[in-house]
Parts: structure tokens; C-alpha cells; sequence
């Protein structure tokens, strides 16, 4: 009866709950566990019409890594305001991603531990997700150092080899506490975010005033 009444639907209403499905299947029980009878059931629809609506299992992964990497990216460039400084342009976006990764745990499950469980071609498809998460980072992070510039007449020489690493080290941290803080009880998305802003934020003003620790 649920797929008679699935076929009522429109398209794009009964493709999103046969990806909602396999979203949650996928981030619940992993690639390899999950299965389309699985998905089909908890679409409510047959699986012949998850086979000719979405095509093969690897298809729907493909389509769900796309989708949840979509998501995120967005959330994160609605959050931020150009007009803001670099730190406050920061924080709005380290919101953002803690925010989207809290409310769609399956969906941040399939981006940041399942596609990179299964290797190629999913790894690359979010690998592609979090090359612009860094180059966003980046962005801030220029924008920081010319603002100090700025105020301070002082070259903060941030390289660029410098913006580059520290780009990748905050994306990875962000990565690391948002599974992390889905997995803590009590953990709310702005605690998260106010962890990785404490966390990164000082050392990047040290950086900033050419305060830089050495190994002695």
C-alpha cells in the first residue's frame, strides 16, 4: 500500500524520501550493511522503484554523498555576511557547520566517515566537500591577517604555504569535534563551535602579532 500510495506523489517528493531513506540507512548501518530492500522499506516504497528512480546502490551513495555535501556547504555560505570582520565571519561559520552536522548526524555520518571508509569514488566525492570548506577557512584567514595589516601597520607574514596549513588544521578539527560532539550527550552546536573558535582563534591573533611559539 505505501508504494501504491508513493506513486501518487510527485517525483521530486518521492526521490528526496527514497534519499532521506538512504541517508539514515547509510549513516545508521554504513555502506556495506545497508541494504535497498532496507531503504525501499523505510521510504515506503518497492524496490523496484528505488532501482528506477535512483539506479544502483552505488548510485544512491554517490547521489547522498552529493546531496549531504550540498547541504552543508550552503548552510555554511547562507551563514556568513561578507560585510562582517574575519573573526565574526569565523564564528558565523563555525555555527553554521556545527549547527547542520548536529541537526543531520546521519547525513554528516555518510560525509565524514563512511565515504571515506568505502575509498574510491566516494572518498573524492568528499574530499571535494572539504576542499572548500578549506578554502573557506583560507579566505578568513587572509582576511584576518590584512585586517591586522590594517589596524597595526605591521605584515603579519602569514604565507601563503602558512594560510594553507592552518586552513587544513581548523577543517580537521571541525571534522574531528563535530563527530565528536554528536556523540556527547548535552553537546549543543554552539558549544562546539565556541571550543574550536577558543581553540583556534587565540593562536591565530599570536600568529597575527608575529607571536609565534619555536621549539626550543
Amino acid at each position: 500500500m505505501g508504494a501504491s500510495k508513493a506513486k501518487r506523489l510527485p517525483r521530486a517528493v518521492r526521490e528526496r524520501q527514497m534519499m532521506d531513506a538512504a541517508v539514515q540507512t547509510f549513516g545508521q548501518r554504513g555502506y556495506q550493511a545497508a541494504s535497498m530492500d532496507d531503504i525501499a522499506e523505510l521510504a515506503g516504497v518497492s524496490k523496484p522503484l528505488v532501482y528506477l528512480y535512483l539506479n544502483s546502490k552505488e548510485d544512491l551513495f554517490t547521489a547522498c554523498i552529493r546531496r549531504e555535501a550540498k547541504a552543508l556547504l550552503d548552510a555554511v555560505a547562507a551563514a556568513i555576511d561578507p560585510g562582517l570582520s574575519a573573526e565574526e565571519q569565523l564564528w558565523a561559520g563555525l555555527l553554521a557547520f556545527f549547527t547542520h552536522t548536529a541537526e543531520h548526524p546521519d547525513g554528516w555520518a555518510v560525509l565524514s566517515r563512511q565515504a571515506h571508509i568505502q575509498g574510491e569514488p566516494f572518498a573524492g566525492e568528499a574530499a571535494r566537500m572539504r576542499a572548500e570548506i578549506v578554502a573557506y577557512v583560507g579566505t578568513v584567514i587572509g582576511a584576518a591577517a590584512k585586517e591586522t595589516h590594517r589596524e597595526t601597520h605591521r605584515d603579519p607574514e602569514l604565507a601563503e604555504r602558512d594560510v594553507a596549513g592552518l586552513a587544513q588544521a581548523l577543517a580537521g578539527a571541525a571534522e574531528s569535534l563535530a563527530g565528536w560532539a554528536n556523540g556527547t550527550p548535552g553537546m549543543t552546536a554552539r558549544e562546539a563551535a565556541a571550543t574550536l573558535m577558543n581553540f583556534s582563534w587565540a593562536g591565530l591573533g599570536n600568529l597575527m602579532k608575529n607571536e609565534r611559539w619555536s621549539p626550543r
